[in-house]
């Protein structure tokens, strides 16, 4: 069939009355038609979609490249600097054990509470008490939990005070509680806890 003769047939045919049901007898032209339009709709799909599939691997391969870049540029400054990580370690390391070597041990604790008991004396002052109380366990540390009851005055009190901070091993105090020691006295009773610390070498070895 020449290209004239198969126009000419394009043109009798009525599209209303093509069947989608019943292409094989549709007329040759229109099959051909309707073949190449077909091709053309589900290579443009199948492009816009393969298209898709690669800008979002190409979004996740871009994303990756920016963390890589990242942790290569930390890598690298870590790298440079690492003579001087390694000297503020040993810095550090002599630093804490120096604040370690001011923590008492257990042998140490009563000479410990004499230094106290000393310096409350020598400050003028007169013991009700000065008790242990139980230890109590951080991570790093224990704590040494001591009651401590005197009377004075205000004077002696602060110099007491003054006295105990400047101990040298590591001694705080927490819970001051003042009051006169007795209607009418100028003599003031004070309750204080003190607490001092020994190293907890088993809470680091966890």
């Amino acid at each position: 069939m020449s290209f004239a003769k198969s126009l000419e047939s394009l043109k009798k045919v009525e599209l209303s009355e093509l069947d989608l049901n019943n292409i094989g007898v549709w007329p040759a032209p229109v099959k051909f038609i309707f073949a190449v339009i077909l091709f053309v709709v589900v290579l443009f799909l199948g492009y816009h979609f393969h298209l898709q599939d690669l800008q979002v691997s190409l979004d996740a391969q871009v994303a990756e490249e920016q963390t890589l870049k990242e942790q290569f540029s930390v890598k690298a400054f870590q790298a440079a600097n690492l003579d001087a990580y390694k000297e503020q370690m040993v810095e550090m390391e002599e630093s804490f054990g120096a604040l370690l070597r001011q923590l008492p041990s257990d042998t140490e604790v009563p000479g410990l509470l004499e230094d106290i008991t000393r310096t409350g004396l020598g400050s003028g002052l007169d013991f009700e008490q000065i008790k242990l109380l139980p230890e109590v366990a951080q991570q790093f540390y224990i704590e040494l939990p001591i009651q401590i009851d005197v009377v004075g005055s205000y004077h002696d009190l602060a110099t007491f005070v003054s006295g105990v901070a400047s101990l040298p091993r590591i001694v705080t105090l927490h819970d001051f509680a003042i009051a006169p020691a007795a209607e009418g006295s100028s003599r003031l009773k004070m309750g204080i806890l003190a607490k001092t610390y020994r190293y907890n070498d088993k809470g680091v070895n966890q």
